[in-house]
């Protein structure tokens, strides 16, 4: 069994976020052993990825300065996308094994935690064959843009929970026109809660990737008693043991 660590960080500068994950990422190619799921929300900013063209960026400088949003360029794949709060964005540092050595695989599997993830709200959402991404109906709640350097993967999903859907009429999100976006707090009529979520997430998470998810004290934010596994059928004691084992790797 693997076991990857999971960083509740609350809300977290874009550029810090992007620093973080490249020393996680540098670890593990350097032998370290200690994976990491980072779990938080960005201060509003849009970022453009590798694939990015200058037309999808609808807004100047002068209103987006307006509105209090940054622009950052990044290395993941994709176009470009919004982060901002009420936005639940996940980065998994994951060493892939041989058998998962394949990119439309791990963004398939990305694609999947999201719609389990969703489908404990009762929020039915699928793939869509044209676009990557979760989608309801023609509705993207979802996007995946990530970055596999030497099998170790970086950056990783944006899911819009309580999201003001309105930063994306600053962009083309993901370079696709006419696309709608929304939200859980939108299909649902509702603000749902962060946390929640975010348990959802991780249960979906160590399902599909078949992971142990040690709770770092970070996270303990979204397990403030500690008495929810991250995955169903081990123990308390069983839990805070592998959490004390990947930290001494």
């Amino acid at each position: 069994m693997h076991h990857v660590v999971l960083h509740d960080l609350g809300t977290v500068p874009y550029d810090d976020a992007f620093r973080l994950q490249r020393e996680t990422v540098e670890r593990l190619q350097s032998g370290g052993k200690e994976e990491a799921l980072y779990l938080l929300e960005h201060p509003h900013v849009i970022t453009r990825g590798r694939n990015a063209s200058g037309s999808t960026l609808l807004a100047g400088r002068d209103l987006l300065a307006k509105r209090g949003v940054a622009l950052a360029e990044t290395d993941r794949g994709g176009d470009i996308t919004y982060h901002g709060p009420g936005q639940l964005v996940g980065y998994p540092i994951l060493q892939l094994e041989p058998e998962r050595k394949d990119i439309r695989r791990y963004v398939t599997d990305v694609e999947e935690v999201l719609i389990r993830t969703l489908s404990e709200f009762s929020i039915s959402a699928r793939r869509n064959a044209a676009h990557r991404g979760v989608w309801i109906g023609d509705r993207k709640i979802a996007s995946v843009g990530i970055r596999i350097s030497r099998w170790v993967t970086s950056h990783g999903f944006a899911l819009n929970v309580n999201t003001d859907l309105s930063y994306f009429s600053l962009i083309v999100p993901c370079g696709i026109e006419n696309c709608r976006m929304t939200s859980m707090a939108s299909e649902l009529g509702r603000s749902v809660d962060m946390h929640e979520v975010k348990r959802a997430v991780v249960r979906a998470f160590s399902g599909v990737f078949v992971r142990e998810v040690a709770v770092a004290p970070v996270g303990e934010r979204i397990w403030p008693d500690r008495k929810i596994p991250a995955r169903e059928g081990r123990s308390v004691e069983e839990r805070v043991s592998v959490e004390k084992e990947v930290r001494r790797a």
